[in-house]
């Protein structure tokens, strides 16, 4: 046995994160870590890697007790991690993220930094990642390109042990193909890995054992090939889930019109959305369709083309002028572009709308706390109080806050982007029901989305975006994965 963990358990003010929780990794093993947001998975993951000290419980080194102090010691150990919210540095080059204090010097100290980006580009071919120069700042790179030099940053320390944590959720599907390519050589190298994630398909096609957490307890562990999708579901939430297509709600009468818009990244796009409708907007990762999103809300600026909502043209520069105007936009960045993570649950929530926690002239700290506990029952935010700092929620709550932000601010229309990234199976039920009930209340969703199932389950229409240019739309109704993914990938 190469890792056991015993009986370990972990309590914070007002939670017991863990109890009693058993798992145990073999050599050359790839084994799945399952549970809802909130489950005790990245407590769990960081007990291990020395970010956090288990109240009871041991850990289990090659048959030997250890005690995880820091994350340093659960280096040398061999234990290296990929977390689902990225740890790069963006000022900083990709050469000197990957390697950060383990930089090749020399006798005087100094970094060598012809070998650094010599090691660099070697490990960058090993991932088959291309377009990346070991000098590029991580400032500049996509959300894809960061995650995969937050895998090669974790291989730079050739591990014996191996966790991934939602390391498919911003990559495309050729780099997941080359991430399961090295999984497979680093379990035929008699190495282990520990994989988190929320979507079921991976974990059937990559993992030999899968184990299920729920509420901080142990519920089992199964060989891969001995259950279903469904067995999870029911371990992990106690019941069955699907995505049903219901009746549409859309309108048609037109609330949001885009003509002609151009950006750095794309160019000429044009299409309208209705009230009560969400509008897809299917493509690859990097095909555009997170800028034109992140154009209409003022964050990027246009080149050229025009925004109407209710048929008024639209002046934006900034996301405050999108607020005002009546658009919202959930990004796919939570982390940086979505929460205030060193504040409140109660001041995030406000934050799109800081008067409506006024009472008559001055803001009113009652009011605020009132709003967010209003929002942390109605979307079941897992938090001791609405005075928790955001950023010690799990992913998939500090998901539900950026919803709560935007459900109190009311745009006209929202637009979502990814917004089930790293959520388990029982969120994503819960935030596709809120957006259908958005649009039913005469909302206009743009719902932009990597997971097809997901847009052939939410969208009225979907358009595609291939390399920046609008390839196509396809009606919800007739809309398949492989006429999208033709559209998408030019596969004619």
């Amino acid at each position: 046995m190469r890792l056991q963990l015993l009986k370990i358990g972990k309590q914070f003010p007002g939670v017991k994160a863990l109890e009693n929780v058993d798992f145990q990794l073999l050599p050359g093993e790839v084994h799945a870590l399952c549970g809802e947001n909130g489950a005790g998975k990245s407590t769990l993951m960081n007990i291990l890697t020395g970010n956090l000290q288990p109240d009871s419980g041991e850990i289990r080194l090659n048959g030997q007790k250890i005690s995880i102090r820091n994350p340093a010691q659960a280096a040398e150990l061999g234990i290296a991690i990929v977390y689902q919210q990225l740890s790069l540095v963006d000022t900083l080059s990709v050469a000197e993220n990957i390697f950060a204090n383990q930089q090749p010097r020399n006798r005087w100290g100094f970094i060598q930094y012809r070998r650094l980006f010599a090691e660099t580009n070697e490990l960058l071919q090993r991932l088959k990642v291309v377009g990346i120069r070991p000098q590029t700042l991580v400032s500049t790179l996509s959300p894809g390109q960061k995650q995969m030099v937050e895998i090669a940053k974790a291989l730079s320390k050739n591990p014996d042990i191996l966790i991934l944590d939602e390391p498919t959720a911003s990559i495309t599907e050729r780099e997941t193909e080359t991430l399961f390519g090295l999984i497979r050589q680093l379990k035929n190298g008699g190495k282990s890995v520990i994989y988190i994630s929320h979507r079921m398909a991976e974990i059937f096609v990559i993992a030999d054992r899968v184990t299920v957490l729920k509420d901080g307890r142990y519920q089992a562990t199964r060989p891969v090939a001995e259950v279903s999708t469904n067995d999870l579901i029911k371990l992990m939430v106690g019941r069955d889930l699907e995505l049903h297509s219901t009746a549409s709600a859309s309108t048609e009468d037109v609330l949001l019109s885009v003509k002609d818009l151009s950006g750095p990244a794309f160019q000429n796009i044009s299409f309208s959305l209705k009230k009560g409708e969400i509008l897809g907007l299917a493509g690859l990762v990097g095909a555009g369709r997170t800028e034109i999103a992140q154009t209409i809300f003022g964050y990027l600026p246009k080149l050229s083309g025009e925004v109407f909502l209710n048929a008024k043209r639209l002046t934006i520069h900034h996301p405050a002028d999108a607020v005002a105007a009546g658009i919202g936009y959930l990004p796919e960045e939570r982390k940086t572009l979505g929460v205030f993570q060193e504040m409140s649950v109660e001041d995030n929530v406000v934050a799109a709308r800081l008067s409506a926690a006024r009472k008559g002239r001055f803001f009113n700290a009652g009011k605020r706390a009132e709003l967010a506990q209003t929002f942390r029952t109605r979307l079941r935010i897992a938090t001791p109080n609405t005075r928790q700092r955001v950023v010690n929620l799990s992913g998939g709550n500090q998901q539900k806050v950026v919803l709560a932000k935007w459900l109190l601010a009311d745009p006209a229309v929202l637009m979502v982007d990814e917004p089930t990234h790293g959520i388990d199976v029982g969120a994503k039920a819960e935030i596709h029901e809120l957006l259908r009930g958005l649009a039913r209340d005469g909302k206009g969703i743009l719902l932009i989305s990597s997971e097809l199932p997901e847009l052939l389950g939410l969208a009225d229409r979907i358009l595609v975006i291939r390399e920046g240019q609008l390839t196509g739309e396809i009606s919800g109704k007739e809309a398949t994965e492989e006429a999208v993914m033709r559209l998408a990938t030019d596969n004619q």
